[in-house]
């Protein structure tokens, strides 16, 4: 099969570009390097079922060029990041929104299927844990930046859906919970990366808010998995799966525990969102995946639990230097 990644050289799209080609099909990644790097397809670029295109889902004709010719797509480019989405609110909803829409209308022109990678912000701040795929979003006010994110990702779904609905394009949406994993950067907020890099640098590990607010954090391995697993899948299109581990950690413990895995000398410290975010931040207490629908569909089950991820994110920085 011949697959277009649209964030390609992102974490998550590069692993998935390195599955696919380890199963014989071939990989067109697009990006345009906001957030993705080089270093993490470097390795690939001499694959021959592998190319690169430098670019943006943005470009309609660039992305006609890219998608006329393959088989299946996975949109992934997308702003993430919560740092990311207070400071750059203009490009978060544009790049979502916008890319969306190219992505879906040239697929739909050329019939292609195509999996969108959506977010566990969509459910916003609902208290009803675990959250399954059917329940309902509560989202903030359009005044604090953070629900840019989670709005321009929901508005994906429904654009998804409509071209489901009206047409019959094959689309699959998957909710993400914190994949986490080796290649990701804490530039964007991160939380694992983040502490770790504090923790090997013999910084102050910082806690926003009390630290006793929860999540739970997915592997990239197991994540690629569940994707590769949906978009093969023939009862899939229409359908949204929550794709995450149910493994829940507080802030708190997660930092005491890379301390302990990095024999850091590191002191956890906490500050408030105000100072971290700016004025008006909200956040959840907890984020817990209902996995049963993806496991009904698929048999997943996450094969990495907490402390293998974070020691393949120590082991990556480490190797770093």
């Amino acid at each position: 099969m011949r697959y277009l990644i649209t964030g390609g050289a992102g974490f998550i799209g590069s692993h998935l570009s390195e599955r696919l080609l380890d199963r014989g099909d071939s990989v067109v990644a697009l990006d345009n390097f906001s957030t993705g790097g080089h270093q993490n397809i470097k390795h690939l670029e001499k694959h021959p079922q592998f190319r690169l295109v430098c670019g943006s889902v943005t470009d309609k004709g660039l992305v006609e060029e890219c998608i006329k010719g393959v088989d299946r797509v996975y949109h992934l480019a997308s702003a993430v990041g919560v740092k990311l989405i207070i400071e750059r609110p203009v490009e978060t909803v544009g790049t979502i929104v916008y890319g969306a829409s190219v992505v879906f209308n040239t697929c739909a022109h050329y019939r292609v299927p195509v999996l969108l990678t959506s977010t566990s912000e969509v459910y916003g701040k609902s208290t009803s844990i675990p959250f399954s795929e059917d329940s309902d979003s509560i989202i903030g006010p359009p005044s604090y930046r953070r629900w840019a994110y989670a709005s321009a990702k929901a508005l994906g779904e429904f654009l998804a859906l409509a071209y489901w609905h009206q047409i019959r394009l094959p689309v699959v949406l998957v909710r993400l919970f914190n994949t986490v994993g080796p290649r990701q950067t804490g530039q964007y907020g991160m939380v694992i990366p983040r502490f770790v890099q504090q923790a090997l640098a013999g910084q102050s590990i910082t806690v926003y808010g009390t630290g006793e607010q929860s999540r739970c954090f997915c592997h990239v391995a197991d994540a690629v998995t569940a994707l590769v697993s949906l978009l093969d899948h023939e009862e899939s299109p229409g359908e949204l799966f929550n794709i995450g581990n149910n493994q829940e950690v507080t802030m708190n413990h997660l930092a005491k525990l890379i301390v302990e895995k990095t024999e850091s000398g590191s002191e956890i410290i906490h500050i408030p969102y105000a100072e971290a975010y700016g004025e008006g931040f909200e956040d959840m207490d907890r984020r817990v995946p209902d996995l049963s629908k993806l496991k009904r569909f698929t048999g997943y089950a996450p094969q990495n639990d907490l402390e293998g991820i974070i020691d393949d994110v120590i082991k990556q920085y480490r190797s770093q230097g």
